[in-house]
Protein backbone atom coordinates (compact mmCIF):
# COMPACT_ATOMS: atom_id res chain seq x y z
CA UNK A 1 0.00 0.00 0.00
CA UNK A 2 1.10 3.51 -0.97
CA UNK A 3 1.20 6.43 1.28
CA UNK A 4 -0.43 9.34 -1.09
CA UNK A 5 1.45 12.27 0.73
CA UNK A 6 5.03 10.67 0.87
CA UNK A 7 5.01 8.06 -2.03
CA UNK A 8 6.26 5.41 0.33
CA UNK A 9 5.74 2.33 1.43
CA UNK A 10 3.65 2.29 4.88
CA UNK A 11 5.12 1.11 8.00
CA UNK A 12 8.62 1.73 5.94
CA UNK A 13 11.66 2.39 8.42
CA UNK A 14 12.89 5.58 7.61
CA UNK A 15 16.46 7.34 8.25
CA UNK A 16 16.57 9.87 10.72
CA UNK A 17 17.92 13.39 10.61
CA UNK A 18 17.61 16.54 12.95
CA UNK A 19 17.80 20.03 11.39
CA UNK A 20 18.29 23.06 13.74
CA UNK A 21 17.11 26.79 12.74
CA UNK A 22 16.30 29.72 14.84
CA UNK A 23 16.16 33.68 12.68
CA UNK A 24 18.92 34.57 14.93
CA UNK A 25 21.42 32.72 13.14
CA UNK A 26 21.67 33.86 9.61
CA UNK A 27 24.24 33.02 6.60
CA UNK A 28 23.89 35.83 5.30
CA UNK A 29 20.96 38.25 2.67
CA UNK A 30 20.02 36.57 -0.43
CA UNK A 31 21.12 38.43 -3.27
CA UNK A 32 18.36 38.23 -5.98
CA UNK A 33 20.77 37.74 -8.49
CA UNK A 34 21.61 34.11 -6.96
CA UNK A 35 18.39 33.31 -9.44
CA UNK A 36 19.98 34.53 -12.54
CA UNK A 37 20.45 32.57 -16.07
CA UNK A 38 22.17 32.53 -19.15
CA UNK A 39 21.48 33.12 -22.86
CA UNK A 40 24.13 32.20 -24.95
CA UNK A 41 24.12 32.57 -28.95
CA UNK A 42 24.13 28.96 -29.20
CA UNK A 43 21.85 26.31 -30.59
CA UNK A 44 18.64 27.30 -30.46
CA UNK A 45 19.16 29.62 -27.56
CA UNK A 46 18.26 32.87 -29.26
CA UNK A 47 16.79 32.18 -32.26
CA UNK A 48 13.23 30.32 -32.32
CA UNK A 49 14.15 30.44 -28.33
CA UNK A 50 13.90 34.18 -26.94
CA UNK A 51 13.53 35.27 -30.29
CA UNK A 52 11.19 34.18 -33.11
CA UNK A 53 9.88 37.07 -35.21
CA UNK A 54 6.50 36.20 -36.82
CA UNK A 55 5.93 33.84 -33.90
CA UNK A 56 2.44 33.72 -33.13
CA UNK A 57 3.19 35.14 -29.56
CA UNK A 58 5.97 37.41 -30.72
CA UNK A 59 5.69 41.01 -29.91
CA UNK A 60 6.50 44.06 -32.14
CA UNK A 61 10.45 43.15 -31.72
CA UNK A 62 10.02 39.46 -32.73
CA UNK A 63 10.69 38.26 -28.69
CA UNK A 64 8.45 34.97 -27.63
CA UNK A 65 5.50 36.73 -25.45
CA UNK A 66 5.18 32.43 -24.19
CA UNK A 67 9.00 32.17 -23.02
CA UNK A 68 9.00 35.43 -21.47
CA UNK A 69 6.16 34.50 -19.55
CA UNK A 70 7.75 31.16 -18.92
CA UNK A 71 10.63 33.22 -17.96
CA UNK A 72 8.69 35.11 -15.83
CA UNK A 73 7.34 32.12 -14.05
CA UNK A 74 10.39 30.52 -13.59
CA UNK A 75 12.14 33.74 -11.27
CA UNK A 76 14.66 34.66 -13.86
CA UNK A 77 16.56 37.87 -11.62
CA UNK A 78 19.68 38.46 -14.13
CA UNK A 79 20.93 36.78 -16.91
CA UNK A 80 24.23 36.86 -18.51
CA UNK A 81 24.59 37.29 -22.17
CA UNK A 82 26.02 36.77 -25.10
CA UNK A 83 28.04 33.76 -23.49
CA UNK A 84 29.84 31.40 -22.85
CA UNK A 85 32.45 30.18 -25.62
CA UNK A 86 30.43 32.64 -28.26
CA UNK A 87 32.11 35.86 -26.59
CA UNK A 88 35.25 35.14 -27.00
CA UNK A 89 35.25 35.35 -31.18
CA UNK A 90 32.22 38.03 -30.89
CA UNK A 91 32.73 41.61 -32.30
CA UNK A 92 29.77 43.35 -30.78
CA UNK A 93 30.35 46.82 -32.91
CA UNK A 94 29.12 44.17 -35.62
CA UNK A 95 25.99 43.27 -34.20
CA UNK A 96 24.71 46.96 -33.31
CA UNK A 97 23.15 49.74 -35.60
CA UNK A 98 20.58 48.65 -39.21
CA UNK A 99 20.26 44.84 -38.87
CA UNK A 100 20.18 45.32 -42.94
CA UNK A 101 23.83 46.76 -42.62
CA UNK A 102 25.04 43.51 -40.36
CA UNK A 103 26.33 40.81 -41.67
CA UNK A 104 26.27 36.82 -40.86
CA UNK A 105 29.45 35.94 -39.69
CA UNK A 106 30.69 32.34 -38.11
CA UNK A 107 30.95 31.78 -34.90
CA UNK A 108 33.90 29.35 -34.44
CA UNK A 109 32.86 28.45 -31.11
CA UNK A 110 30.14 26.27 -32.32
CA UNK A 111 30.51 26.24 -36.30
CA UNK A 112 27.33 28.03 -36.45
CA UNK A 113 26.42 30.60 -39.43
CA UNK A 114 25.51 33.49 -36.41
CA UNK A 115 22.54 35.88 -38.88
CA UNK A 116 23.62 38.42 -36.52
CA UNK A 117 19.83 39.87 -36.05
CA UNK A 118 19.90 40.18 -32.14
CA UNK A 119 23.07 41.81 -30.67
CA UNK A 120 23.58 44.37 -27.54
CA UNK A 121 20.69 46.63 -28.19
CA UNK A 122 18.03 44.08 -28.98
CA UNK A 123 19.43 41.91 -26.13
CA UNK A 124 18.95 44.84 -23.29
CA UNK A 125 15.86 46.51 -24.56
CA UNK A 126 14.48 43.11 -24.05
CA UNK A 127 16.03 42.55 -20.81
CA UNK A 128 14.70 46.23 -19.84
CA UNK A 129 11.01 45.61 -21.19
CA UNK A 130 11.12 42.27 -18.95
CA UNK A 131 12.54 43.79 -15.62
CA UNK A 132 15.35 41.09 -16.08
CA UNK A 133 18.99 42.56 -14.68
CA UNK A 134 21.73 42.26 -17.80
CA UNK A 135 25.42 40.29 -16.69
CA UNK A 136 27.67 41.85 -19.78
CA UNK A 137 30.49 39.43 -20.72
CA UNK A 138 33.12 41.32 -22.89
CA UNK A 139 35.79 39.40 -25.26
CA UNK A 140 38.79 38.72 -23.80
CA UNK A 141 39.64 35.94 -26.04
CA UNK A 142 40.57 37.98 -29.73
CA UNK A 143 40.28 41.00 -28.23
CA UNK A 144 41.23 42.86 -25.16
CA UNK A 145 41.45 46.86 -23.42
CA UNK A 146 40.13 49.44 -26.11
CA UNK A 147 36.71 46.76 -27.02
CA UNK A 148 35.86 46.28 -23.74
CA UNK A 149 36.05 49.96 -22.63
CA UNK A 150 33.86 50.97 -25.84
CA UNK A 151 31.16 48.67 -24.72
CA UNK A 152 31.27 50.01 -21.47
CA UNK A 153 30.79 53.34 -22.93
CA UNK A 154 27.96 52.43 -25.66
CA UNK A 155 26.25 50.67 -22.81
CA UNK A 156 26.65 53.19 -20.02
CA UNK A 157 27.81 56.67 -21.65
CA UNK A 158 26.57 59.91 -21.55
CA UNK A 159 26.05 61.77 -24.76
CA UNK A 160 28.65 63.40 -25.81
CA UNK A 161 31.50 60.79 -26.69
CA UNK A 162 32.03 58.43 -29.54
CA UNK A 163 30.38 55.38 -28.25
CA UNK A 164 27.99 56.35 -26.64
CA UNK A 165 26.75 58.75 -29.25
CA UNK A 166 27.02 55.54 -31.71
CA UNK A 167 24.66 54.09 -29.10
CA UNK A 168 22.07 57.50 -29.54
CA UNK A 169 23.01 57.34 -33.39
CA UNK A 170 21.49 53.53 -33.33
CA UNK A 171 18.25 54.98 -30.98
CA UNK A 172 18.93 54.87 -27.58
CA UNK A 173 19.28 57.95 -26.06
CA UNK A 174 19.55 56.90 -22.34
CA UNK A 175 22.15 55.05 -20.83
CA UNK A 176 21.10 50.97 -20.33
CA UNK A 177 23.26 51.56 -16.56
CA UNK A 178 24.59 47.56 -17.17
CA UNK A 179 26.09 46.98 -13.65
CA UNK A 180 27.50 43.69 -13.87
CA UNK A 181 30.44 42.39 -16.12
CA UNK A 182 32.06 39.16 -16.91
CA UNK A 183 36.06 40.06 -18.09
CA UNK A 184 35.86 37.15 -20.67
CA UNK A 185 34.68 33.54 -20.24
CA UNK A 186 36.50 30.33 -19.67
CA UNK A 187 40.20 31.78 -20.57
CA UNK A 188 41.99 28.64 -18.84
CA UNK A 189 40.17 26.33 -21.53
CA UNK A 190 42.07 24.98 -24.03
CA UNK A 191 38.55 24.68 -26.01
CA UNK A 192 38.49 28.99 -25.46
CA UNK A 193 39.33 30.81 -28.66
CA UNK A 194 42.29 33.05 -27.81
CA UNK A 195 43.02 30.96 -24.73
CA UNK A 196 45.50 31.99 -22.09
CA UNK A 197 47.23 31.15 -19.17
CA UNK A 198 46.99 32.63 -15.79
CA UNK A 199 49.69 34.86 -15.94
CA UNK A 200 47.87 36.65 -19.51
CA UNK A 201 44.75 36.51 -18.56
CA UNK A 202 45.38 38.06 -15.30
CA UNK A 203 47.60 40.75 -16.70
CA UNK A 204 44.88 41.20 -19.76
CA UNK A 205 41.96 40.95 -16.87
CA UNK A 206 43.33 43.53 -14.84
CA UNK A 207 43.92 46.01 -17.62
CA UNK A 208 41.00 45.74 -19.04
CA UNK A 209 39.03 45.88 -15.45
CA UNK A 210 41.09 49.10 -14.89
CA UNK A 211 39.48 51.04 -17.99
CA UNK A 212 36.29 49.45 -17.97
CA UNK A 213 36.23 51.17 -14.33
CA UNK A 214 37.70 54.42 -15.85
CA UNK A 215 34.56 54.55 -18.01
CA UNK A 216 32.02 53.60 -15.07
CA UNK A 217 33.36 53.16 -11.55
CA UNK A 218 30.24 51.84 -10.75
CA UNK A 219 30.25 48.68 -12.60
CA UNK A 220 30.94 45.54 -10.90
CA UNK A 221 33.67 43.16 -12.84
CA UNK A 222 33.64 39.44 -12.67
CA UNK A 223 36.92 38.16 -13.02
CA UNK A 224 37.26 34.05 -14.87
CA UNK A 225 38.14 31.49 -12.20
CA UNK A 226 38.91 27.54 -13.16
CA UNK A 227 36.32 26.00 -16.16
CA UNK A 228 35.87 23.23 -13.61
CA UNK A 229 37.40 22.19 -10.26
CA UNK A 230 38.77 19.15 -11.95
CA UNK A 231 41.01 21.61 -14.07
CA UNK A 232 44.63 20.54 -14.13
CA UNK A 233 45.53 24.48 -13.39
CA UNK A 234 42.66 24.47 -10.72
CA UNK A 235 43.40 26.60 -7.71
CA UNK A 236 47.23 27.80 -8.61
CA UNK A 237 44.94 29.71 -11.73
CA UNK A 238 42.66 31.50 -9.16
CA UNK A 239 45.61 31.88 -6.97
CA UNK A 240 47.69 33.78 -9.88
CA UNK A 241 44.75 35.15 -11.36
CA UNK A 242 43.50 37.04 -8.44
CA UNK A 243 47.41 38.34 -7.58
CA UNK A 244 46.93 40.89 -10.69
CA UNK A 245 43.20 41.49 -10.03
CA UNK A 246 42.19 41.66 -6.71
CA UNK A 247 41.98 44.88 -6.22
CA UNK A 248 40.13 45.62 -9.58
CA UNK A 249 37.63 42.59 -9.33
CA UNK A 250 34.15 42.40 -7.28
CA UNK A 251 33.75 38.52 -8.40
CA UNK A 252 35.43 35.59 -9.76
CA UNK A 253 33.81 33.02 -11.71
CA UNK A 254 32.82 29.55 -11.16
CA UNK A 255 31.57 26.99 -13.34
CA UNK A 256 30.12 23.19 -12.61
CA UNK A 257 28.25 20.64 -14.53
CA UNK A 258 26.61 17.65 -13.38
CA UNK A 259 25.33 14.17 -14.88
CA UNK A 260 24.67 10.66 -13.92
CA UNK A 261 27.49 8.81 -15.48
CA UNK A 262 27.51 4.55 -15.48
CA UNK A 263 24.45 4.99 -13.83
CA UNK A 264 26.11 5.71 -10.81
CA UNK A 265 23.22 7.19 -9.08
CA UNK A 266 24.41 7.66 -5.66
CA UNK A 267 27.31 9.71 -7.02
CA UNK A 268 24.66 11.73 -9.26
CA UNK A 269 22.64 12.11 -5.68
CA UNK A 270 25.67 13.48 -3.91
CA UNK A 271 26.74 15.86 -6.59
CA UNK A 272 25.60 19.06 -4.46
CA UNK A 273 28.66 17.85 -2.32
CA UNK A 274 31.17 18.61 -5.03
CA UNK A 275 29.21 21.94 -6.01
CA UNK A 276 29.79 22.91 -1.95
CA UNK A 277 33.41 21.57 -1.94
CA UNK A 278 34.49 23.54 -4.77
CA UNK A 279 32.63 26.80 -3.40
CA UNK A 280 34.81 26.59 -0.22
CA UNK A 281 37.87 26.13 -1.66
CA UNK A 282 37.86 28.81 -4.52
CA UNK A 283 36.67 31.03 -1.39
CA UNK A 284 39.78 29.42 0.39
CA UNK A 285 42.03 30.79 -2.66
CA UNK A 286 40.47 34.08 -2.61
CA UNK A 287 40.78 34.77 1.01
CA UNK A 288 44.54 33.94 1.16
CA UNK A 289 45.29 36.30 -1.59
CA UNK A 290 43.33 39.00 0.57
CA UNK A 291 45.44 37.55 3.75
CA UNK A 292 48.42 38.21 1.59
CA UNK A 293 47.31 41.75 -0.27
CA UNK A 294 46.40 42.50 4.08
CA UNK A 295 42.99 43.43 2.26
CA UNK A 296 39.42 43.86 4.32
CA UNK A 297 38.16 43.14 0.64
CA UNK A 298 36.40 39.84 0.47
CA UNK A 299 36.12 38.89 -3.44
CA UNK A 300 32.94 36.85 -3.37
CA UNK A 301 31.58 34.10 -6.00
CA UNK A 302 29.40 33.84 -9.78
CA UNK A 303 28.64 30.91 -9.96
CA UNK A 304 27.48 31.68 -13.42
CA UNK A 305 27.23 28.77 -15.15
CA UNK A 306 26.12 25.71 -13.65
CA UNK A 307 23.23 22.22 -14.39
CA UNK A 308 22.44 19.35 -14.91
CA UNK A 309 24.94 18.70 -18.32
CA UNK A 310 25.03 15.29 -19.63
CA UNK A 311 28.27 16.32 -21.62
CA UNK A 312 30.17 13.12 -21.41
CA UNK A 313 27.41 10.89 -22.31
CA UNK A 314 25.04 12.84 -24.69
CA UNK A 315 27.16 15.72 -26.58
CA UNK A 316 29.38 12.96 -27.66
CA UNK A 317 29.50 13.17 -31.21
CA UNK A 318 28.44 16.63 -31.26
CA UNK A 319 31.77 18.27 -30.16
CA UNK A 320 33.32 18.25 -33.98
CA UNK A 321 30.42 20.01 -35.33
CA UNK A 322 30.30 20.43 -39.44
CA UNK A 323 29.43 24.33 -40.05
CA UNK A 324 25.68 24.23 -39.52
CA UNK A 325 23.23 27.41 -40.13
CA UNK A 326 19.35 28.02 -38.93
CA UNK A 327 20.30 27.84 -35.30
CA UNK A 328 20.65 24.15 -35.10
CA UNK A 329 19.66 21.56 -32.21
CA UNK A 330 22.51 21.28 -30.43
CA UNK A 331 22.63 20.71 -26.83
CA UNK A 332 18.51 20.14 -25.88
CA UNK A 333 19.34 17.57 -22.71
CA UNK A 334 15.48 16.03 -21.83
CA UNK A 335 15.53 16.18 -18.31
CA UNK A 336 14.39 13.70 -15.88
CA UNK A 337 12.66 13.96 -12.44
CA UNK A 338 16.25 12.24 -11.10
CA UNK A 339 17.18 15.29 -13.02
CA UNK A 340 14.73 17.98 -11.21
CA UNK A 341 15.82 16.83 -7.68
CA UNK A 342 19.87 17.38 -8.64
CA UNK A 343 19.43 20.82 -9.60
CA UNK A 344 16.99 21.23 -6.20
CA UNK A 345 19.48 20.57 -4.34
CA UNK A 346 22.20 22.00 -6.00
CA UNK A 347 19.72 25.28 -5.31
CA UNK A 348 19.92 24.62 -1.34
CA UNK A 349 24.10 24.44 -1.45
CA UNK A 350 23.99 27.58 -3.19
CA UNK A 351 21.88 29.27 -0.49
CA UNK A 352 23.89 27.44 2.15
CA UNK A 353 26.62 30.11 0.71
CA UNK A 354 24.62 33.15 0.39
CA UNK A 355 27.21 35.37 2.12
CA UNK A 356 30.26 34.75 -0.67
CA UNK A 357 27.72 33.77 -3.76
CA UNK A 358 25.49 36.60 -4.34
CA UNK A 359 25.46 36.21 -8.39
CA UNK A 360 24.78 32.60 -10.09
CA UNK A 361 22.97 32.13 -13.42
CA UNK A 362 20.87 28.55 -14.08
CA UNK A 363 22.91 27.53 -17.79
CA UNK A 364 20.59 28.10 -19.96
CA UNK A 365 17.67 29.60 -20.21
CA UNK A 366 15.55 27.96 -23.05
CA UNK A 367 16.25 25.33 -25.24
CA UNK A 368 19.72 24.67 -24.40
CA UNK A 369 20.15 22.49 -21.61
CA UNK A 370 17.36 24.78 -19.98
CA UNK A 371 14.19 24.64 -18.05
CA UNK A 372 12.07 25.88 -21.19
CA UNK A 373 11.79 24.61 -24.21
CA UNK A 374 10.18 25.40 -27.31
CA UNK A 375 9.34 24.24 -30.94
CA UNK A 376 9.87 26.76 -33.75
CA UNK A 377 6.54 28.56 -34.98
CA UNK A 378 4.90 26.46 -31.80
CA UNK A 379 4.72 25.62 -28.22
CA UNK A 380 6.93 26.44 -25.17
CA UNK A 381 6.89 24.84 -21.91
CA UNK A 382 8.40 23.46 -18.87
CA UNK A 383 10.85 20.47 -18.23
CA UNK A 384 11.71 18.99 -15.24
CA UNK A 385 14.05 21.06 -13.70
CA UNK A 386 12.08 24.07 -13.99
CA UNK A 387 9.95 23.15 -11.04
CA UNK A 388 12.38 23.51 -8.34
CA UNK A 389 14.22 26.30 -9.39
CA UNK A 390 10.94 28.28 -9.72
CA UNK A 391 9.68 27.23 -6.60
CA UNK A 392 12.39 28.40 -4.75
CA UNK A 393 13.07 31.84 -6.57
CA UNK A 394 9.81 32.05 -5.39
CA UNK A 395 9.90 31.34 -1.83
CA UNK A 396 13.48 31.47 -1.25
CA UNK A 397 13.06 35.17 0.73
CA UNK A 398 15.06 37.75 3.04
CA UNK A 399 18.03 35.64 4.68
CA UNK A 400 19.37 32.25 4.75
CA UNK A 401 19.71 30.55 7.74
CA UNK A 402 22.40 28.95 9.76
CA UNK A 403 20.81 25.72 10.47
CA UNK A 404 22.41 22.73 12.29
CA UNK A 405 21.96 19.67 10.85
CA UNK A 406 23.03 16.09 12.40
CA UNK A 407 22.33 13.22 9.35
CA UNK A 408 23.67 10.19 8.38
CA UNK A 409 25.96 9.72 5.79
CA UNK A 410 25.99 7.54 2.38
CA UNK A 411 29.15 6.19 1.04
CA UNK A 412 29.36 7.22 -2.90
CA UNK A 413 32.26 6.18 -5.51
CA UNK A 414 32.57 10.02 -6.53
CA UNK A 415 32.54 11.61 -3.80
CA UNK A 416 33.21 9.48 -0.79
CA UNK A 417 30.54 9.78 2.04
CA UNK A 418 27.57 12.73 1.64
CA UNK A 419 24.70 13.38 4.09
CA UNK A 420 21.82 11.55 2.82
CA UNK A 421 19.53 14.63 3.73
CA UNK A 422 20.65 17.98 3.03
CA UNK A 423 18.52 21.27 4.20
CA UNK A 424 18.34 24.98 3.60
CA UNK A 425 15.98 27.44 4.83
CA UNK A 426 15.31 30.96 4.99
CA UNK A 427 13.49 33.68 7.14
CA UNK A 428 12.13 36.93 5.53
CA UNK A 429 9.89 39.68 5.92
CA UNK A 430 9.80 39.90 9.64
CA UNK A 431 7.20 42.05 11.35
CA UNK A 432 7.24 44.17 14.04
CA UNK A 433 6.17 41.29 16.23
CA UNK A 434 9.22 39.16 14.85
CA UNK A 435 7.44 37.30 12.46
CA UNK A 436 8.46 36.10 9.23
CA UNK A 437 7.85 34.06 6.32
CA UNK A 438 9.96 30.92 6.21
CA UNK A 439 10.71 28.23 4.09
CA UNK A 440 12.21 24.94 4.13
CA UNK A 441 14.05 23.08 1.57
CA UNK A 442 14.55 19.92 1.86
CA UNK A 443 16.11 16.63 -0.30
CA UNK A 444 16.31 13.14 0.72
CA UNK A 445 19.61 11.36 -0.90
CA UNK A 446 18.74 7.92 0.42
CA UNK A 447 16.92 5.33 -2.02
CA UNK A 448 15.18 5.15 1.65
CA UNK A 449 12.47 7.51 3.39
CA UNK A 450 13.87 9.73 5.92
CA UNK A 451 12.02 11.55 8.73
CA UNK A 452 13.45 15.00 9.49
CA UNK A 453 12.93 16.92 12.84
CA UNK A 454 12.86 20.21 12.50
CA UNK A 455 13.97 21.48 16.27
CA UNK A 456 13.19 25.40 16.86
CA UNK A 457 13.88 26.55 20.37
CA UNK A 458 12.56 29.87 21.21
CA UNK A 459 10.45 30.12 18.17
CA UNK A 460 7.33 29.22 17.13
CA UNK A 461 7.34 27.31 13.48
CA UNK A 462 3.88 27.13 11.88
CA UNK A 463 4.47 25.23 8.61
CA UNK A 464 1.34 25.42 6.65
CA UNK A 465 2.46 22.92 3.80
CA UNK A 466 4.53 21.88 1.15
CA UNK A 467 5.57 20.88 -2.59
CA UNK A 468 7.25 17.73 -3.58
CA UNK A 469 9.25 15.57 -6.44
CA UNK A 470 10.24 12.82 -6.47
CA UNK A 471 13.00 10.96 -8.49
CA UNK A 472 11.13 8.17 -10.12
CA UNK A 473 7.83 10.21 -11.16
CA UNK A 474 8.75 9.15 -14.61
CA UNK A 475 11.67 9.32 -16.78
CA UNK A 476 13.34 10.85 -19.69
CA UNK A 477 10.66 11.64 -22.34
CA UNK A 478 10.09 13.83 -25.20
CA UNK A 479 8.17 16.57 -25.85
CA UNK A 480 5.88 18.90 -24.03
CA UNK A 481 2.86 16.83 -23.00
CA UNK A 482 5.48 14.51 -21.22
CA UNK A 483 7.18 16.77 -19.81
CA UNK A 484 4.40 18.42 -18.22
CA UNK A 485 3.48 15.42 -16.79
CA UNK A 486 5.83 15.84 -13.99
CA UNK A 487 4.48 18.65 -11.29
CA UNK A 488 4.77 18.80 -7.54
CA UNK A 489 2.67 16.73 -5.52
CA UNK A 490 1.02 19.01 -2.58
CA UNK A 491 2.35 18.69 0.53
CA UNK A 492 -0.13 19.06 4.20
CA UNK A 493 1.26 20.84 6.99
CA UNK A 494 3.44 18.22 8.88
CA UNK A 495 2.84 16.97 12.03
CA UNK A 496 4.04 19.52 14.86
CA UNK A 497 4.79 19.17 18.82
CA UNK A 498 5.98 21.18 21.39
CA UNK A 499 9.24 22.80 19.37
CA UNK A 500 9.73 19.98 17.00
CA UNK A 501 8.06 19.68 13.99
CA UNK A 502 8.47 16.15 11.76
CA UNK A 503 8.25 15.76 7.89
CA UNK A 504 8.79 12.58 5.87
CA UNK A 505 10.84 12.79 3.04
CA UNK A 506 10.41 9.85 0.05
CA UNK A 507 13.23 8.42 -1.05
CA UNK A 508 14.90 10.56 -3.59
CA UNK A 509 13.60 13.62 -3.11
CA UNK A 510 13.15 17.35 -3.22
CA UNK A 511 10.76 19.37 -1.59
CA UNK A 512 9.97 22.37 0.10
CA UNK A 513 7.81 24.20 2.67
CA UNK A 514 6.15 27.53 3.67
CA UNK A 515 5.31 29.36 6.60
CA UNK A 516 5.96 31.17 9.16
CA UNK A 517 8.53 31.61 12.17
CA UNK A 518 8.04 33.99 15.18
CA UNK A 519 10.60 34.43 17.74
CA UNK A 520 9.75 34.16 21.52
Amino acid sequence: MKNESTGTAAGATALEATVTLHPDFQVGPIDRRLFGSFVEHLGRAVYTGIYEPGHPTSDEHGFRRDVADLTHELGVSMIRYPGGNFVSNYVWEDGVGPKEDRKPFIDLAWRTIEPNEVGTDEFLQWAEREGIEPMMAVNLGTRGVAAAAALVEYCNGEAGSQWADMRIANGREKPYGVKLWCLGNEMDGPWQIGHKDAHEYGKLAAEAGKAMKLVDPSIELVACGSSSMYMDTFGEWERTVLSYTYDIVDHISMHAYYEEKNGDRASFLGSATAMDRFIERVVASADAIGAQKRSDKKITISFDEWNVWYLETRFVGEKNLPLQRDAPRIIEDVYSALDAVVVGDLLVTLLNHADRVPVAALAQLVNVIAPIMTEPGGEAWRQTTFHPFAHTARLAQGSVLDLRVDVPTMTTTAHGDVPVVTAAATWGGASAEGTGDVALFLVNRSAEPATVTIKHPGVRLDLAGGIELLADHVGMREGKAAAEEVGVVERDAPGSAEGTVTITLAPESWSAWHGTATRA
